[in-house]
């Protein structure tokens, strides 16, 4: 008769697992706590984020029956495939509100994020002047809320109201029209840039922050001045901020809603599907019809997201 003895390799430390010897079960306290840290914050992701979505594409895809003139004989729901999509494709009004979102972005995310970018280079340079003080005052809009933003702003647009109206008519004798039906898409992307410029430049400027200063000690050395080291060290290495800042201004086009709400009542230019946002709003809650409103809401998600995922597939084969 042989007996197998196990034994301790030369040199463990006590506690090291030896071949041949089953682990140790950890403690059911200590795989519970990391769900019950992130527990309250999945409830609220679920409840505020994922279910809305669930329920809005629930609801574009069916139909409600009233019976009766008020529904008092009974509401019936069915299944409607894409009838609801249908009717809002077919809704010219709302498809002439994403080609204006779509005209809005392709002049005011570049004019946006070129600002940004120049303010944040501005402030990162090495002459700069009491950049805290600068970066504080440009982030600032970004804090004023967008209905205040807007009725501020709506102030300098409205004749009789407005200091720069009296103005060009004082000096320059013509009248702009800041609220007419060529000039209103320009005017709320003054109030959107002017709003989120600031945000998008303190990213940027931490991106900035993030270049190690030997790249610009080298560039010293080689004899680079301020604008060589703008355009062949900063501008490349602040990329992704780059990126990461077009994609959230593309996102915020198409859910522009309380500018031109706001303004919709000093102008006349602006109805009540001036942009897709406001198109689905009025659906839902001025005709009542929860469902096409739904499917409207898909379909801004829908081009959101395809504009994001092209855009981001350009710059990431641009950059091969």
């Amino acid at each position: 008769m042989t007996t197998q003895t196990t034994t301790t390799p030369t040199g463990a430390a006590p506690g090291t697992r030896v071949a041949g010897r089953p682990p140790k079960k950890r403690s059911t306290a200590v795989d519970r706590a990391p769900w019950i840290l992130v527990g309250p914050f999945l409830a609220l992701f679920l409840l505020t984020f994922v279910l809305p979505i669930i329920v809005a594409i629930g609801q574009s895809f069916t139909t409600v029956t009233r019976a009766g003139l008020f529904g008092e004989q009974g509401v019936t729901t069915g299944f409607a495939w894409f009838e609801n999509y249908r009717i809002a494709l077919e809704d010219g009004n709302f498809v002439a509100s994403i080609w204006r979102m779509l005209l809005f972005g392709v002049v005011q995310v570049p004019v946006m994020i070129v600002a940004a970018t120049v303010l944040a280079l501005l402030l990162e340079s090495a002459s700069a002047r009491w950049p805290g003080f600068f970066r504080a005052t440009f982030f600032m809009p970004y804090g004023i809320p967008g209905v205040i933003a807007t009725i501020l702003w709506s102030f300098l647009y409205v004749p009789g109201l407005s200091p720069i109206i009296d103005l060009t008519e004082t000096l320059f004798g013509f009248t702009p029209d800041f609220l007419g039906a060529g000039t209103v898409l320009w005017s709320i992307a003054n109030i959107v840039t002017w709003t989120y410029a600031g945000y998008n430049m303190l990213i940027i400027v931490a991106q900035l922050k993030a270049i190690p200063p030997e790249m610009y000690e080298a560039a010293r050395v080689d004899g680079a001045g301020p604008w060589r080291t703008a355009w062949s060290i900063q501008l490349p290495l602040i990329r992704p901020a780059l990126v990461l800042t077009t994609v959230f201004s593309i996102i915020g086009t198409l859910q522009l809603f309380a500018e031109p709400q706001l303004l919709m009542t000093v102008s006349p230019a602006i109805d009540s599907q001036f942009t897709p946002n406001l198109s689905a709003y009025t659906t839902a809650f001025a005709y009542n019809d929860y469902n096409v409103a739904a499917a409207q809401s898909v379909l801004i998600a829908l081009v959101a997201f395809a504009l994001s995922f092209l855009f981001l597939r350009l710059t990431n084969r641009s950059s091969r």
